[in-house]
Protein backbone atom coordinates (compact mmCIF):
# COMPACT_ATOMS: atom_id res chain seq x y z
CA UNK A 1 0.00 0.00 0.00
CA UNK A 2 1.46 3.58 -0.88
CA UNK A 3 2.36 5.66 2.01
CA UNK A 4 2.77 2.48 4.51
CA UNK A 5 5.73 1.91 6.61
CA UNK A 6 7.51 -1.49 6.44
CA UNK A 7 7.41 -3.83 8.95
CA UNK A 8 11.01 -4.33 8.50
CA UNK A 9 13.48 -2.07 7.84
CA UNK A 10 15.27 -5.06 6.02
CA UNK A 11 12.62 -6.13 4.19
CA UNK A 12 13.22 -3.94 1.19
CA UNK A 13 17.18 -4.02 1.86
CA UNK A 14 19.07 -5.30 -1.71
CA UNK A 15 19.66 -8.87 -0.90
CA UNK A 16 23.33 -8.57 -2.20
CA UNK A 17 23.78 -6.11 0.77
CA UNK A 18 22.31 -8.61 3.24
CA UNK A 19 24.58 -11.10 1.79
CA UNK A 20 27.52 -8.95 2.23
CA UNK A 21 27.03 -8.25 5.88
CA UNK A 22 26.01 -12.05 6.71
CA UNK A 23 29.50 -12.89 4.85
CA UNK A 24 31.71 -10.65 5.84
CA UNK A 25 30.98 -10.94 10.19
CA UNK A 26 33.03 -10.20 12.86
CA UNK A 27 36.54 -8.17 12.34
CA UNK A 28 39.35 -9.39 14.19
CA UNK A 29 41.32 -6.50 16.52
CA UNK A 30 44.46 -7.33 14.18
CA UNK A 31 42.41 -7.19 11.13
CA UNK A 32 40.69 -3.96 11.82
CA UNK A 33 44.57 -2.72 12.16
CA UNK A 34 45.56 -3.86 8.92
CA UNK A 35 42.85 -2.17 7.08
CA UNK A 36 43.96 0.90 8.98
CA UNK A 37 47.17 0.63 8.39
CA UNK A 38 46.55 -0.30 4.25
CA UNK A 39 45.07 3.24 4.78
CA UNK A 40 48.93 4.89 5.33
CA UNK A 41 49.77 5.06 1.77
CA UNK A 42 53.06 6.48 2.82
CA UNK A 43 53.81 3.33 5.40
CA UNK A 44 52.54 0.68 3.06
CA UNK A 45 55.07 2.28 0.25
CA UNK A 46 57.65 2.23 2.67
CA UNK A 47 57.14 -0.87 3.70
CA UNK A 48 57.30 -2.55 0.16
CA UNK A 49 60.52 -0.35 -0.10
CA UNK A 50 61.89 -1.91 3.35
CA UNK A 51 61.30 -5.25 2.14
CA UNK A 52 62.89 -4.68 -1.39
CA UNK A 53 66.34 -3.60 0.52
CA UNK A 54 66.18 -6.73 2.75
CA UNK A 55 65.11 -8.87 -0.42
CA UNK A 56 68.37 -6.88 -1.95
CA UNK A 57 70.45 -7.73 1.03
CA UNK A 58 69.37 -11.39 1.69
CA UNK A 59 69.65 -12.65 -1.54
CA UNK A 60 72.24 -10.38 -3.06
CA UNK A 61 75.46 -12.00 -2.73
CA UNK A 62 72.93 -15.04 -5.38
CA UNK A 63 72.94 -12.02 -7.54
CA UNK A 64 75.98 -10.29 -7.71
CA UNK A 65 78.58 -13.09 -6.58
CA UNK A 66 82.09 -10.69 -5.98
CA UNK A 67 83.87 -10.73 -3.34
CA UNK A 68 83.76 -8.35 -1.03
CA UNK A 69 87.27 -8.01 -0.44
CA UNK A 70 88.87 -8.65 -4.04
CA UNK A 71 91.31 -5.69 -4.88
CA UNK A 72 92.06 -4.47 -8.15
CA UNK A 73 94.21 -1.06 -8.27
CA UNK A 74 93.46 -0.79 -11.90
CA UNK A 75 89.66 -0.19 -11.42
CA UNK A 76 90.25 2.08 -8.40
CA UNK A 77 88.09 5.18 -7.40
CA UNK A 78 85.48 4.74 -10.72
CA UNK A 79 82.09 5.71 -10.86
CA UNK A 80 79.35 3.88 -11.26
CA UNK A 81 79.91 1.40 -14.67
CA UNK A 82 78.20 -1.65 -16.34
CA UNK A 83 80.95 -3.61 -14.23
CA UNK A 84 80.77 -2.24 -10.80
CA UNK A 85 77.20 -0.40 -10.80
CA UNK A 86 77.89 1.38 -7.85
CA UNK A 87 81.39 2.13 -8.39
CA UNK A 88 84.69 1.07 -6.75
CA UNK A 89 86.63 2.28 -3.39
CA UNK A 90 90.69 2.67 -2.91
CA UNK A 91 91.32 -0.39 -3.66
CA UNK A 92 89.14 -1.36 -6.57
CA UNK A 93 86.90 -3.18 -4.22
CA UNK A 94 83.19 -3.11 -5.63
CA UNK A 95 80.98 -1.36 -3.48
CA UNK A 96 77.56 -2.84 -4.35
CA UNK A 97 79.30 -5.97 -2.66
CA UNK A 98 80.17 -4.41 0.36
CA UNK A 99 76.87 -2.51 0.51
CA UNK A 100 74.85 -5.65 0.17
CA UNK A 101 77.59 -7.24 2.87
CA UNK A 102 77.14 -4.50 4.93
CA UNK A 103 73.24 -4.15 4.99
CA UNK A 104 72.94 -7.71 6.73
CA UNK A 105 75.15 -6.75 9.31
CA UNK A 106 73.39 -3.26 9.96
CA UNK A 107 69.87 -4.40 9.39
CA UNK A 108 70.74 -7.94 11.86
CA UNK A 109 71.95 -5.13 14.21
CA UNK A 110 69.01 -2.90 14.23
CA UNK A 111 66.27 -6.33 14.59
CA UNK A 112 68.86 -7.44 17.29
CA UNK A 113 69.54 -4.34 18.86
CA UNK A 114 65.42 -3.95 18.96
CA UNK A 115 64.51 -7.65 20.63
CA UNK A 116 66.92 -6.70 23.26
CA UNK A 117 65.46 -3.07 23.95
CA UNK A 118 61.67 -4.78 23.86
CA UNK A 119 62.32 -7.69 25.84
CA UNK A 120 64.19 -5.46 28.28
CA UNK A 121 61.88 -2.82 28.91
CA UNK A 122 58.72 -4.88 28.50
CA UNK A 123 59.92 -6.99 31.80
CA UNK A 124 60.88 -3.84 33.41
CA UNK A 125 57.58 -2.31 32.83
CA UNK A 126 55.12 -5.12 33.34
CA UNK A 127 57.19 -5.35 36.97
CA UNK A 128 56.69 -1.70 38.06
CA UNK A 129 53.12 -1.75 36.14
CA UNK A 130 51.94 -4.73 38.30
CA UNK A 131 53.64 -3.54 41.56
CA UNK A 132 53.05 -0.60 44.12
CA UNK A 133 55.34 0.39 46.68
CA UNK A 134 58.87 0.94 46.63
CA UNK A 135 59.60 -1.79 43.97
CA UNK A 136 57.80 0.42 41.35
CA UNK A 137 59.56 3.64 42.75
CA UNK A 138 62.86 1.60 42.46
CA UNK A 139 62.68 0.39 38.66
CA UNK A 140 61.50 4.19 37.68
CA UNK A 141 64.57 5.63 39.52
CA UNK A 142 66.61 3.44 37.81
CA UNK A 143 64.67 4.48 34.31
CA UNK A 144 65.22 7.84 34.80
CA UNK A 145 68.40 7.23 35.70
CA UNK A 146 68.99 5.40 32.12
CA UNK A 147 67.43 8.19 30.86
CA UNK A 148 69.64 11.21 32.10
CA UNK A 149 73.14 9.15 30.79
CA UNK A 150 74.80 10.61 28.14
CA UNK A 151 74.22 7.76 25.16
CA UNK A 152 76.75 8.65 22.38
CA UNK A 153 79.75 8.90 25.34
CA UNK A 154 78.68 5.92 27.06
CA UNK A 155 78.40 3.75 24.26
CA UNK A 156 81.69 4.96 23.02
CA UNK A 157 83.19 3.65 26.42
CA UNK A 158 81.49 0.41 26.61
CA UNK A 159 82.37 -0.91 23.39
CA UNK A 160 86.17 0.45 24.16
CA UNK A 161 86.31 -0.97 27.50
CA UNK A 162 84.74 -4.70 26.79
CA UNK A 163 85.24 -5.28 22.89
CA UNK A 164 88.12 -6.94 23.32
CA UNK A 165 86.71 -9.15 25.46
CA UNK A 166 83.88 -9.95 23.66
CA UNK A 167 86.09 -11.06 20.59
CA UNK A 168 88.46 -13.38 22.87
CA UNK A 169 85.20 -15.01 23.87
CA UNK A 170 83.27 -15.28 20.83
CA UNK A 171 85.40 -14.43 17.43
CA UNK A 172 86.10 -11.05 15.83
CA UNK A 173 82.94 -10.61 14.26
CA UNK A 174 81.13 -12.47 16.69
CA UNK A 175 82.00 -10.67 19.41
CA UNK A 176 81.73 -7.31 17.93
CA UNK A 177 78.05 -8.49 16.77
CA UNK A 178 76.93 -9.34 20.58
CA UNK A 179 78.60 -6.57 21.90
CA UNK A 180 76.97 -3.86 20.05
CA UNK A 181 73.99 -5.32 20.09
CA UNK A 182 73.93 -5.85 23.86
CA UNK A 183 75.13 -2.31 24.28
CA UNK A 184 72.62 -0.92 21.81
CA UNK A 185 69.21 -2.33 22.88
CA UNK A 186 70.42 -2.07 26.87
CA UNK A 187 70.59 1.76 26.66
CA UNK A 188 67.42 1.73 24.71
CA UNK A 189 64.74 -0.03 26.97
CA UNK A 190 63.79 2.94 28.53
CA UNK A 191 61.24 4.30 26.32
CA UNK A 192 59.80 1.05 26.22
CA UNK A 193 59.37 0.52 29.68
CA UNK A 194 57.76 3.73 30.45
CA UNK A 195 55.17 3.11 27.69
CA UNK A 196 54.81 -0.19 29.10
CA UNK A 197 54.06 0.49 32.51
CA UNK A 198 51.49 3.06 31.91
CA UNK A 199 49.38 0.54 29.89
CA UNK A 200 49.64 -1.93 32.66
CA UNK A 201 48.82 0.65 35.12
CA UNK A 202 46.12 1.50 32.96
CA UNK A 203 44.68 -1.65 32.13
CA UNK A 204 44.95 -3.02 35.73
CA UNK A 205 41.85 -1.33 36.96
CA UNK A 206 39.88 -2.74 33.78
CA UNK A 207 36.19 -4.37 34.28
CA UNK A 208 37.84 -7.89 32.50
CA UNK A 209 41.07 -7.76 34.43
CA UNK A 210 39.11 -7.40 37.77
CA UNK A 211 36.76 -10.32 36.39
CA UNK A 212 40.11 -12.63 35.66
CA UNK A 213 41.26 -11.56 38.86
CA UNK A 214 37.85 -13.18 40.56
CA UNK A 215 37.90 -15.88 39.15
CA UNK A 216 40.99 -16.99 40.51
CA UNK A 217 43.49 -15.87 37.87
CA UNK A 218 47.21 -15.54 38.74
CA UNK A 219 49.18 -12.38 38.80
CA UNK A 220 51.37 -13.68 35.98
CA UNK A 221 48.03 -15.44 33.95
CA UNK A 222 46.89 -11.93 34.14
CA UNK A 223 50.00 -10.41 32.65
CA UNK A 224 50.48 -12.72 30.16
CA UNK A 225 47.22 -13.67 29.06
CA UNK A 226 45.25 -10.65 29.56
CA UNK A 227 47.19 -7.05 30.08
CA UNK A 228 50.02 -7.60 27.85
CA UNK A 229 47.93 -8.57 24.93
CA UNK A 230 46.24 -5.03 25.42
CA UNK A 231 49.36 -3.22 25.78
CA UNK A 232 51.37 -4.80 22.96
CA UNK A 233 50.18 -2.32 20.21
CA UNK A 234 52.83 0.90 21.38
CA UNK A 235 55.57 -1.43 22.43
CA UNK A 236 55.27 -2.32 18.10
CA UNK A 237 55.43 1.46 17.65
CA UNK A 238 58.33 2.13 19.81
CA UNK A 239 60.21 -1.07 18.65
CA UNK A 240 60.12 -0.12 15.06
CA UNK A 241 61.46 3.29 16.23
CA UNK A 242 64.30 1.69 17.94
CA UNK A 243 65.05 -0.38 14.83
CA UNK A 244 65.77 2.46 13.32
CA UNK A 245 68.04 4.00 16.09
CA UNK A 246 69.84 0.90 16.47
CA UNK A 247 71.31 1.56 13.09
CA UNK A 248 72.08 5.53 13.28
CA UNK A 249 74.19 4.38 16.59
CA UNK A 250 75.68 1.02 14.71
CA UNK A 251 76.69 3.41 11.65
CA UNK A 252 77.86 5.78 14.44
CA UNK A 253 80.27 3.42 15.68
CA UNK A 254 81.36 2.07 12.71
CA UNK A 255 82.50 5.38 12.01
CA UNK A 256 84.00 6.45 14.56
CA UNK A 257 86.39 2.90 14.42
CA UNK A 258 84.40 1.35 17.40
CA UNK A 259 82.26 -0.94 15.69
CA UNK A 260 83.27 -3.68 13.37
CA UNK A 261 86.97 -4.26 12.36
CA UNK A 262 88.10 -2.35 9.53
CA UNK A 263 87.93 -5.25 6.96
CA UNK A 264 84.86 -5.83 7.88
CA UNK A 265 82.38 -3.60 6.00
CA UNK A 266 79.60 -1.65 6.95
CA UNK A 267 76.92 1.21 6.00
CA UNK A 268 78.86 2.70 8.37
CA UNK A 269 82.22 1.90 7.93
CA UNK A 270 81.69 2.53 3.96
CA UNK A 271 80.89 5.85 4.62
CA UNK A 272 83.98 6.62 7.14
CA UNK A 273 86.54 5.23 4.72
CA UNK A 274 84.96 7.49 2.49
CA UNK A 275 85.15 10.84 4.34
CA UNK A 276 88.53 11.42 2.97
CA UNK A 277 87.70 10.78 -1.33
CA UNK A 278 84.62 13.31 -1.00
CA UNK A 279 85.98 15.84 -3.47
CA UNK A 280 86.98 13.13 -5.65
CA UNK A 281 84.70 10.24 -5.44
CA UNK A 282 81.28 11.63 -4.08
CA UNK A 283 79.54 8.04 -5.17
CA UNK A 284 81.60 6.09 -1.99
CA UNK A 285 79.54 8.29 0.57
CA UNK A 286 76.36 8.85 -1.42
CA UNK A 287 75.36 5.21 -1.98
CA UNK A 288 76.39 4.15 1.85
CA UNK A 289 74.44 7.35 2.79
CA UNK A 290 71.57 7.07 0.87
CA UNK A 291 70.98 3.02 2.07
CA UNK A 292 71.51 4.42 5.85
CA UNK A 293 68.77 7.55 5.10
CA UNK A 294 66.62 4.74 3.24
CA UNK A 295 66.79 2.29 5.83
CA UNK A 296 66.02 4.87 8.78
CA UNK A 297 63.35 6.43 6.89
CA UNK A 298 61.07 3.59 5.76
CA UNK A 299 60.94 1.83 9.38
CA UNK A 300 59.96 5.39 10.95
CA UNK A 301 57.32 5.79 8.40
CA UNK A 302 56.22 2.11 9.08
CA UNK A 303 56.29 2.96 12.57
CA UNK A 304 53.95 6.09 12.70
CA UNK A 305 51.55 3.99 10.18
CA UNK A 306 51.38 1.34 12.90
CA UNK A 307 50.96 4.24 15.62
CA UNK A 308 47.50 5.59 13.35
CA UNK A 309 46.79 1.66 12.76
CA UNK A 310 46.81 0.55 16.60
CA UNK A 311 45.24 3.66 17.96
CA UNK A 312 41.69 3.01 18.26
CA UNK A 313 41.19 7.05 19.20
CA UNK A 314 42.55 7.68 15.71
CA UNK A 315 39.72 8.25 13.04
CA UNK A 316 40.73 6.00 9.52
Amino acid sequence: MAGSTPASLTADAPASVAAATRKSGPTSPWQEAWRRFRRHRLAVASGVVLLLLIATVTLGPFLWPVAINEIDFAAKLQGPSWAHPLGTDDLGQDLLARLIYGGRISLAVGLAAMVVAVVVGVVVGAVAGMSAGWVDAALMWLTDLFLALPLLPLLLLLMYLFRDHFKRLFGVEGGAFILIVVVIGGLRWMQVARLVRAQFLSLREKEFVEAARALGASKLRLVVGHILPNAVGPVIVAGTIDVAAAIIAESTLSFLGLGFPSDIPTWGSVLRDAKDYLDIAPHWALFPGAAIFLAVITINFMGDGLRDALDPRRVL
